[in-house]
């Protein structure tokens, strides 16, 4: 193998963090309990990003579940701001606002980002196979410009970033990061608790 000549440097990276909650079984029954009362409430929801999908209002974020929940992926969430250095000490740690939408067959998110937040995630409670990747979209606009033909797909060269739901997966993500939500072609309803986390 012939020896690089060069030094590759990936400079201001995009952290996406994903990972596996554990005893995720017991949180999602509580959850989907939780997400389902919300539904018999409410059950036209509201429009944000959701195309054909319901979309809760905002998590009553000091009722019982959201805290367990909150609780459940803390390490998570803490692995995410020793990883960008974050004083969490001397800010308050606030989460702003917390939802979940339901996506039936055909029903899809469109491109959109969290705005006036730091970290943005994804936890999966229901995630039937071919559901609806989360997408993300590369966050330089300039690359949207100009795009060479590729021999071979790398993550240097994509400009898209998919991530297939599991249950019990957390994704976690700059708020700044677009991203959009494919069709669920599946004949199950994908369910996704959505929330937001700023640092004041």
């Amino acid at each position: 193998m012939t020896k690089r000549s060069s030094e590759l440097n990936f400079a201001f990276s995009t952290p996406i963090w994903v990972s596996l909650i554990p005893n995720y079984e017991e949180l999602n029954t509580k959850l989907y309990e939780y997400i389902q009362k919300l539904q018999v409430k409410n059950p036209d929801g509201i429009t944000k990003s959701n195309l054909l999908g319901w979309h809760s209002e905002d998590f009553d974020l000091d009722s019982d579940v959201p805290k367990y929940f909150i609780n459940s992926i803390s390490s998570s969430l803490n692995e995410a701001f020793q990883d960008m250095g974050w004083d969490v000490n001397n800010q308050e740690v606030k989460i702003t606002s917390m939802w979940s939408i339901i996506n039936k067959k055909n029903a899809s998110n469109s491109r959109h980002i969290h705005s006036n937040n730091y970290i943005s995630a994804a936890y999966y409670v229901k995630a039937p196979e071919d559901c609806g990747d989360i997408i993300f979209h590369d966050p330089r606009s300039v690359t949207t410009f100009r795009y060479p033909k590729i021999s071979k797909q790398n993550k240097l060269n994509s400009n898209i970033f998919t991530i297939q739901p599991k249950e019990g997966l957390l994704a976690l993500f700059p708020s700044y990061l677009y991203h959009s939500v494919d069709l669920n072609r599946s004949d199950e309803e994908r369910i996704v608790i959505s929330f937001n986390i700023n640092l004041i």
